[in-house]
């Protein structure tokens, strides 16, 4: 119970991590505001399992007004907002997956980067009010590492590996100018992990995990443990870092 009686909001709740950030949320002793542009219905219902108080919220993350509606909401439910878990994002649908510079959709590029980068933004920006008014608060950011090694192959999915670039950026920009008003803001960055059920059972022990010091795939245990280290009094003097859980995946 390291976060009991905490405000804990998670976007992109309804997805696969989502869900699993969400639900370790809720069996750590916090309130958790479950948000998706999709309904989370069953998302909040399954965090609900754990015995936490629950706030199921429609929000797309990269619309101010829908943004600031999700802070205001849960300010209203709950009195407080004590963290903001930047989940949302793009990573598969059209458009996606490795391009010729020259054959990227523009309008996935735009769609990329408006929800991985802009969304946290707008995000961060519609709860630190409430945030700064309360004397403190924490932000996390999924990032990745996929910027920080170049494509595996000749081709890359550069308007992916740049939104996540560019939400470090984010992260690192903003920590200064949050942490006078005692929030601390950092980047949790997985590597590889698979972002739904079928991904894993695709990634199971004949995948080829050499490159990975630790030999295997990451679960999303192993990201949730890390995000709650990061929203626990554990992390008061941690900020503008970027966590990367990837088993000691080489990244150069």
């Amino acid at each position: 119970m390291r976060l009991a009686g905490k405000v804990v909001i998670v976007t992109g709740a309804a997805g696969y991590l989502g869900r699993a950030f969400a639900v370790r949320m809720g069996r750590e002793g916090a309130r958790v505001v479950v948000c998706d542009i999709k309904d989370p219905a069953g998302a909040a219902e399954e965090v609900r399992t754990t015995g936490a108080e629950v706030l199921s919220l429609v929000v797309d993350v990269t619309s101010e007004e829908s943004t600031k509606e999700m802070a205001r909401q849960t300010a209203e439910r709950f009195g407080r907002i004590d963290c903001l878990l930047n989940n949302a994002g793009l990573i598969h649908g059209p458009g996606m997956g490795p391009h010729a510079i020259l054959d990227v959709d523009l309008a996935a590029w735009d769609r990329t980067m408006a929800i991985n980068v802009k969304g946290p933004f707008l995000c961060i920006r519609a709860v630190y009010p409430y945030m700064k008014q309360q004397g403190g608060g924490r932000v996390i950011n999924i990032g990745s590492g996929s910027w920080l090694h170049t494509s595996r192959g000749w081709l890359s999915t550069p308007h992916y590996v740049a939104s996540k670039a560019a939400v470090t950026g984010l992260t690192r920009g903003l920590a200064k100018e949050l942490g006078r008003d005692g929030i601390r803001i950092n980047t949790l960055a997985p590597g590889n992990t698979p972002a739904d059920q079928r991904e894993q059972l695709l990634q199971g022990p004949d995948f080829d995990h050499s490159e990975r010091a630790l030999g295997r795939m990451g679960l999303p245990e192993d990201l949730t443990g890390a995000a709650v280290f990061l929203f626990s009094d554990d992390a008061d003097f941690v900020t503008a870092q970027m966590l990367l859980v990837n088993g000691g995946m080489e990244v150069l």
